[in-house]
């Protein structure tokens, strides 16, 4: 008998006659998907979805936009209408000429930009770069007031007689800066009655009585004794409230009838292609819940809620910072990397983040809040990203996922599964469609913690 005779069937030949064990089709492209998970959904049965609020009374706040050719850079018109003594002011040739008016200066990081103390005779609008807003502490130590990153402005009311900066600016990094001095609008106000309005309607905006989150005051009184004429009022209800309506990712899945005629045993063909069709539209959907320039939360945002790094990695007191700022946050979202550097921030302080088990997983938490991780949000190209923190729910008065109440063919709430027709070639069509938004309730529900830098220092 040679080696190469058999002794026995070969195990290639006895899998013809075998009925093997299958998986159902396996995808790279499924992750947790946590927003979509903790998001408190409301179903929305008209389509469209109304958040009232009090009337507040916007002071701007917004960011100013660029444009540069080389090394000269300028203002876009249209966005000073952001700065709050320009809010409203839709004057284009006007625009144009305080466009023009800015002086460009750069600093190198460490060089004072304005001190305390001095007269506060200019707006500054930061165009690149990091400025960290400095004070002396009650012990004469200098302590970190905040920071301004591009698009965000100082100095940005006219200033009183005698006015004088409050704190010291530095530049935090490399900045370039534009300046406009108070006497320059002025002189051009005197020759523009658009522009003179829009002075005097911010004057008289800061006029209004408001409580400290801008909203119209409530008047009360308190603490008095005997019969004293209480104050009367009314709580004021802002005019034009914003409406969201419902956002949609479709495809259309398309699946020859030979197919699931001869080939649906033992799993079903349709619902297969159905399952891993509506796993690629979650995906989409949280990342347009994140990212759409309309609804999605990283532009949401109020600029007021916005939050430079301090030092550029995600550190403790940055996550403090923006917890400090709201109330019953529920959880912080932020990329993979995002949370591998902040552990780095952690480690290198001696300091032992908490964590958490939700939904069966063991997750890192600061301050006994959860930090879930999200590959949606964008990275940059330098290697930052954002960290959100988020208060949930309508009761609390937080953000809130909007999906409609019932669909035709709906396979899932908010997703529908419609046949659409046989072609001619015996190619059937389904159209798999997910609707949905998002709604912030009141400015204080989402913070943003902006400029995390997420690759390792190289120690020299």
């Amino acid at each position: 008998m040679t080696g190469a005779e058999r002794l026995s069937l070969d195990t290639a030949a006895a899998r013809a006659l075998a009925t093997t064990t299958k998986t159902v089709p396996q995808t790279l492209e499924v992750t947790p998907r946590w927003l979509l998970r903790v998001l408190p959904w409301v179903d929305v049965e008209a389509g469209v979805y109304r958040v009232n609020r009090r009337l507040t009374y916007p002071v701007g706040g917004g960011r100013v936009s660029f444009s540069n050719a080389g090394s000269r850079v300028r203002v876009v018109p249209p966005s000073l209408a952001e700065l709050p003594p320009l809010g409203g002011l839709a004057d284009d040739p006007v625009l144009d000429t305080l466009a023009g008016r800015f002086e460009q200066r750069e600093y190198e990081r460490g060089d004072p930009i304005v001190r305390a103390g001095q007269p506060a005779g200019e707006l500054l609008i930061i165009a690149h770069g990091k400025a960290i807003k400095l004070q002396t502490g009650a012990y004469g130590d200098r302590v970190v007031a905040g920071s301004l990153a591009g698009g965000d402005h100082a100095g940005s009311g006219p200033p009183a007689e005698g006015a004088v900066w409050e704190h010291t600016l530095e530049a935090g990094t490399p900045c370039t800066v534009l300046a406009l001095p108070w006497t320059e609008l002025h002189a051009l106000a005197e020759r523009s009655p658009a522009l003179r309005e829009a002075l005097d309607r911010h004057r008289a905006l800061l006029a209004r009585p408001r409580n400290r989150w801008g909203e119209a005051a409530i008047v009360t009184a308190a603490g008095h004794r005997g019969e004293p004429a209480l104050p009367t009022t009314f709580a004021d209800y802002d005019p034009g409230p914003r409406e969201y309506v419902m956002s949609v990712s479709q495809t259309v899945l398309r699946l020859h009838t030979r197919v699931t005629d001869l080939y649906n045993d033992p799993m079903d063909q349709k619902e297969q292609q159905v399952k891993l069709t509506v796993e690629a539209i979650r995906e989409s959907q949280e990342r347009e819940l994140l990212n759409n320039r309309d609804f999605g939360l990283l532009h949401q945002a109020d600029p007021r809620q916005r939050v430079q790094t301090r030092t550029g990695p995600p550190t403790p007191d940055d996550l403090d910072e923006l917890l400090c700022r709201r109330k019953k946050s529920r959880f912080f979202l932020a990329h993979p990397r995002a949370i591998a550097a902040f552990h780095r921030e952690c480690s290198a302080r001696g300091i032992y983040p908490d964590s958490v088990e939700l939904h069966g997983s063991r997750l890192t938490a600061w301050r006994g809040v959860p930090v879930l991780p999200c590959d949606k949000i964008p990275v940059s190209r330098t290697g930052t990203s954002s960290i959100l923190v988020l208060r949930t729910g309508e009761d609390d008065q937080g953000v809130v996922g909007l999906r409609p109440a019932e669909l035709p063919g709906q396979v899932e709430p908010g997703v529908s599964v419609t046949f659409t027709g046989i072609d001619p070639r015996a190619v059937a069509s389904y159209l798999v469609s997910a609707y949905y938004s998002a709604a912030v309730l009141v400015p204080d529900a989402l913070g943003v913690l902006e400029g995390v830098e997420l690759n390792s220092h190289v120690k020299e």
